[in-house]
């Protein structure tokens, strides 16, 4: 049963296959799902200490971040694991198992981006194949420091975009760590999710995690508000092929589904 757990993330694929992320010791962390919501697969039971995201690469493979170990894996879509990285460096002891990875991006070059940031405040880069070839951010509030860099997406320019969670904004970098500005309107931003043009924000008002908050379309330029809706339980979001929208947990814990702005 897929809503045993809490979902964390949600991520959707060009075939239109939706991947959940859950939290919970007695179902699969990992499952997957048509559009009509039936479960075709899962996996993962026993790998995970604190799953926190999911993405599927521009290939199509599954990607995970565990926010406690610092595990990154990645996994064919019938769930076999293609490989895995082992961050390191996270804060020991680890007493509410929120202390490392958060989210991961992917390069056009194949390079991947990972933000570490529950007691970490760094981006690292990674070749293809799993090698650490660059790290770069510190804690603080100035540019190109970070309180908790919970989300993070790349586009094609090579342009990253953080969402810099307790410090209430979104940073702007090059792929080398450059500071390119930040736009600080639009509230405790959870998810990033980059479509075309638009980067969409699960986000919140600064305050209270549990506050409702809205799913916010902007541009990627500009920044310019696009169009949003109303949502509760932020967290992790994906924008499906239909242009329908995903979130997860949502209310209950469990995913929510919305029609596009």
């Amino acid at each position: 049963d897929w809503a045993i757990g809490m979902v964390s993330w949600v991520a959707s694929a060009k075939d239109g296959t939706i991947y959940l992320l859950q939290r919970g010791a007695k179902a699969d962390p990992v499952i997957a799902i048509d559009a009509n919501g039936t479960i075709m697969r899962s996996w993962g039971k026993g790998m995970y200490t604190m799953p926190h995201a999911i993405r599927v690469d521009p290939q199509g493979n599954i990607w995970t971040t565990d926010a406690a170990s610092s595990m990154i894996y990645k996994f064919k879509t019938d769930g076999t694991l293609l490989m895995k990285i082992e961050v390191g460096g996270q804060p020991s002891p680890c007493p509410n198992n929120f202390c490392s990875t958060t989210d991961i991006a992917f390069a056009r070059d194949g390079h991947l981006f990972i933000s570490d940031g529950y007691r970490n405040a760094r981006i690292l880069e990674y070749t293809a194949d799993g090698k650490k070839v660059n790290e770069w951010g510190k804690p603080g509030t100035g540019p190109g420091e970070f309180r908790l860099p919970h989300s993070i997406q790349i586009d094609e320019r090579d342009t990253i975009y953080v969402a810099d969670r307790e410090n209430g904004r979104i940073q702007r970098f090059d792929r080398t760590g450059k500071f390119l500005g930040e736009w600080t309107q639009y509230g405790k931003t959870f998810g990033v999710t980059l479509v075309g043009n638009d980067l969409w924000l699960s986000t919140i008002p600064r305050g209270p995690n549990t506050a409702p908050g809205w799913m916010i379309k902007i541009n990627r330029e500009s920044g310019a508000l696009g169009g949003y809706v109303d949502s509760a339980g932020n967290h992790g979001m994906a924008v499906m092929k239909s242009g329908e929208l995903l979130l997860g947990p949502g209310p209950d814990q469990i995913p929510q589904r919305y029609s596009k702005p």
